[in-house]
């Protein structure tokens, strides 16, 4: 499976990784992704979904 938070869409970030000497070396931020088993309101059953640590804590304003 993909690193891909299921409710924001939010992906690997690149960037890179910069040393005293200032060489720069290329390196992918990973999204912090945890499974979670949440109480959908719309479909009044429990979903399991891959969602990011911010997207846990604003789940009261989106309101799945």
């Amino acid at each position: 499976m993909s690193k891909i938070c299921q409710v924001s869409g939010k992906t690997a970030n690149n960037g890179y990784q910069v040393s005293h000497s200032n060489v720069k070396t290329r390196k992918i931020q990973n999204v912090n992704l945890h499974k979670k088993k949440i109480w959908s309101i719309k479909q009044g059953c429990w979903i399991k979904i891959r969602i990011s640590s911010k997207m846990i804590k604003s789940l009261h304003k989106i309101k799945l």
